[in-house]
């Protein structure tokens, strides 16, 4: 006989069910299983959860299970259980597949996902011709709203990161070159890790977690209030009303940011020299301009506009692919944001092996 007492609710009462039925495999000779609720306070579904249990212990062993004793709610429920027959492949378990089937999956999900966003791409491109012709429709407060947003609201981020880069640029050059004696070239590392690489990457993730999620947050959040398909109704292209504000707001900003980030990170850069390394502030100045090109600054230009395409790619696409809930709103956000700093991080690795190459 099994004695419940007390409650059997899912914040009260834990069971062990693979210890129970362990238990009753151990008792030799066992025939039949009765019940006995009589002190049973309070159940809910963690009650009836053990219940079925111990009936599927029972049909496979050929045992009885008396159920006479059960409160009048719980017997309703359980014949309700058994009279609607279990849907095949209800609890169909988890296979473990091979490496190389794990390996297949990927590849595809990555081809799909390829897939999609060079037709995503090339509606955009489509879009973007249709701007220079002037029959791209979308409403121009849209796009100074959106300029603002990527530009002057994230100085202040941007501003702040940019100082930080460069200090932190010039403590890390400044502990191996005071080893040789060479600190001045403190100048020369920050000048060009700024301008080459630091300030357009670290200035791109910052508008991919601010901005580039935003876009797949608002994007999405229309996708569930069925805004979307209103605007498909009215027979109004989606890219040209909602994506093409976007993708030309980071185009404009974000290059500018960058230069701004540059800069902020040279005198951050400046703020430590000057004050540890005891370089004067003319010297540090000519040293600077000695060491930076126009190559350089332009390297770091066209990566700032690639970044700002990538980042506006994956945050409108994800948005347009968001489900219709809260849950698919929240997901195609950090998608957008993983997507939008993946790819970063890849054109950023190619355009400087290109850039190598070519001497620039």
């Amino acid at each position: 006989m099994l004695a419940f007492k007390g409650a059997w609710t899912l914040h009260e009462t834990a069971y062990d069910w693979r210890g129970l039925k362990q238990e009753l495999r151990s008792h030799a000779g066992l025939e039949a299983i009765s019940l006995d609720t009589g002190q049973l306070v309070r159940w809910d579904s963690q009650f009836l959860n053990l219940l079925q249990h111990l009936l599927d212990f029972t049909r496979q062993h050929e045992l009885q299970l008396d159920t006479e004793g059960l409160p009048e709610g719980v017997s309703r429920l359980l014949k309700l259980a058994q009279e609607v027959p279990e849907r095949k492949g209800a609890r169909r378990r988890l296979q473990e597949h091979s490496w190389v089937y794990r390996i297949g999956a990927t590849t595809l999900a990555a081809w799909r996902e390829s897939i999609g966003f060079t037709e995503f791409a090339g509606e955009l491109i489509l879009s973007f011709m249709r701007l220079l012709r002037g029959r791209a429709n979308f409403r121009r407060i849209d796009l100074l709203r959106f300029l603002q947003q990527a530009g002057p609201d994230a100085l202040p981020i941007v501003s702040l990161i940019g100082v930080l880069v460069g200090a932190v640029l010039a403590f890390v050059g400044a502990v191996q070159l005071q080893m040789f004696g060479a600190e001045i070239y403190v100048a020369n590392l920050v000048g060009l890790g700024s301008v080459r690489e630091m300030g357009a990457m670290m200035t791109a993730i910052i508008m991919a977690g601010r901005t580039g999620s935003a876009y797949a947050a608002q994007l999405g959040t229309m996708q569930v209030n069925n805004e979307i398909d209103a605007l498909k109704t009215f027979g109004i292209s989606i890219v040209d009303f909602l994506v093409l504000p976007r993708f030309l707001a980071l185009l404009i900003m974000l290059p500018l940011l960058t230069l701004w980030a540059d800069a902020l990170a040279i005198f951050g850069g400046l703020l430590v020299a000057v004050s540890v390394l005891d370089i004067s502030l003319i010297e540090h100045l000519v040293q600077t301009r000695d060491s930076i090109g126009w190559g350089d600054l332009a390297s770091g230009m066209i990566k700032s506009v690639l970044f700002a395409v990538v980042i506006a790619m994956s945050g409108c696409l994800r948005g347009l692919q968001s489900g219709r809930n809260s849950s698919a709103v929240g997901h195609a956000t950090t998608s957008a944001m993983v997507t939008a700093i993946l790819l970063i991080v890849i054109w950023d690795a190619i355009t400087t092996l290109i850039f190598n190459q070519l001497g620039i």
